[in-house]
C-alpha cells in the first residue's frame, strides 16, 4: 500500500497513467464493450482492468491522480446513445459530476457517436475496463499536464 494512492488503483494502472502524455486518450469501458479486442490494438497492446467497481468509481479513482486537458478543450467524452444523441443516461450523469467535482469548475463532457467511439478507442493509450452493467458506460480521458510548480509539491 501507498499513502495517498486509492486502494482501485493497482501498480499496472498506474504505471500506464504515469505513462501516457499530454493528449493521449484513456478509454475506461463498461461490460459490453469489446475491450480485450479494442486493447489489443492500443498503443499498450493488452486489457487493464477495474473488474470489480462501476465506471464512476473507476473514473474518480484515476482522477484523483490523471490530470484532463481541459484548459484547451473538453477533455471527457461519453458514447451517444444510439438514436438519441443529446439523452445523457443517469451513469453519464454521475460521471458527469465526478469530472465537474474534479476540475472544480462545469467541465461538459462531449458526445461520441458509437462507432466513432470504437475508431479512436482504437487509437487510445489503453483500455480499461471495468465492472460497469449499465449501458453507455463508455468514456474518453484526453491526459493533461501538470505545471511545474504544482509537480513539486
Amino acid at each position: 500500500m501507498l499513502k495517498g494512492i486509492r486502494a482501485e488503483l493497482n501498480g499496472n494502472i498506474l504505471q500506464a497513467l504515469c505513462n501516457m502524455g499530454h493528449g493521449d486518450y484513456l478509454v475506461i469501458s463498461d461490460m459490453n464493450f469489446p475491450s480485450d479486442s479494442i486493447a489489443r490494438q492500443t498503443r499498450l497492446g493488452t486489457l487493464l482492468t477495474m473488474e470489480n467497481i462501476p465506471a464512476p468509481q473507476a473514473i474518480d479513482a484515476i482522477l484523483s491522480v490523471l490530470p484532463l486537458d481541459t484548459p484547451i478543450q473538453p477533455s471527457v467524452g461519453r458514447m451517444e446513445v444510439i438514436g438519441k444523441p443529446g439523452e445523457i443516461p443517469p451513469i453519464q450523469q454521475e460521471v458527469q459530476a465526478i469530472v465537474d467535482r474534479a476540475e472544480g469548475k462545469p467541465s461538459p463532457m462531449y458526445p461520441v457517436e458509437r462507432m466513432a467511439f470504437y475508431d479512436i478507442a482504437k487509437k487510445a493509450y489503453c483500455v480499461i475496463a471495468t465492472g460497469e452493467l449499465r449501458f453507455y458506460g463508455c468514456f474518453l480521458l484526453t491526459k493533461g499536464v501538470i505545471p511545474a510548480a504544482e509537480a513539486v509539491r
